[in-house]
This record gives C-alpha cells, structure tokens and sequence, in this order.
C-alpha cells in the first residue's frame, strides 16, 4: 500500500493496517487541563517525550558500556582497586535501573498505542496531567499511588 500524501503515516500492526494522521505539535505545547483529556495532541506531546527520554536512557547505557569495558585493567593496589570494584558495581546496578526504566518507558508507549494511556490502572480515573507531566510512566492515580504504598508498607512492617 502507497500512501502519497506526506501528512498521513501508515501504521501496521499484526491485525493489518490502520491508517493514522500525523499530529502537529508545537515546540512550546504543554498539555493544559481545559482541552479534552488524552486527546491526539497530548497523547503525541507525551509518546515525543516517552521516547526522548528512552533515547537518553539508551545513550547513557552506551556511554556505561563503553566506560566499564575500558576500565578493565589490573590494579595493583588494593585499596584502588576495592574503590574500582565499589565504582563498578555502583553502575551496573544504575544501569540495571535504567532498563527497568526502559521497560517501563515501552510499556507507557503501548499503552498510548491502545488507548489506555492517562488512566489508573487500578481505578479507571485520569492520572493528572502535571502528574504524567511528571512522570509519564505513571499508571495509577496519586491517589491510587498514595493507597498501594500504605498496603506496601503495612504488609513490609508485619
């Protein structure tokens, strides 16, 4: 399938292709509270920043990678080399928590796919805009956040 005009984008998924229209975004948009919820343009502002800040994450990894592999050398002094090790692991557990993060970034980007971004996952209700703004891998209220963390805890301190 050809599609000839450039502000159409065709997206295929494994049930066939749907058709979706490019949304234009200005570089200033921010999401405000008086335009209806999760609509084409705020669902867009948010799949930009998700995949922003996915890139980064990426990059850094990268730059850890590269930085862990050149580090490999023999250290003759002990205390050196117990500061090296300390060094390294406290990277491999950062970027253990930036794929976490990646994970959680691809997840928030499928759920803009299937409509359900911006919504609790527990109650239903809108997740804030400055919350998602925020933290746009958000899948539950503040409310329902506050709630899940008291059981956490309550269950942690039996």
């Amino acid at each position: 399938m050809t599609v000839s005009d450039p502000n159409i984008a065709a997206s295929v998924s494994g049930e066939g292709t749907t058709m979706k229209a490019e949304v234009f975004l200005p570089d200033d948009y921010r999401p405000a509270e008086d335009e209806p919820f999760m609509n084409d343009r705020q669902l867009e502002y948010f799949r930009r920043k998700l995949l922003a800040w996915k890139t980064d994450l990426i990059a850094e990894s990268a730059s850890t990678i590269e930085d862990l592999q050149g580090a490999a050398r023999n250290i003759p002094d002990v205390a050196d080399r117990a500061s090296e090790e300390t060094d390294r692991a406290l990277e491999l557990r950062t970027r253990d928590r930036q794929r976490k993060l990646i994970s959680k970034i691809e997840s928030a980007l499928r759920r803009i796919d299937e409509g359900e971004f911006g919504y609790c996952e527990e109650t239903g209700d809108q997740i804030s805009l400055k919350r998602l703004d925020a933290r746009p891998i958000a899948t539950m209220s503040l409310e329902a956040q506050e709630r899940h963390e008291r059981r956490e805890k309550v269950h942690r301190d039996d």
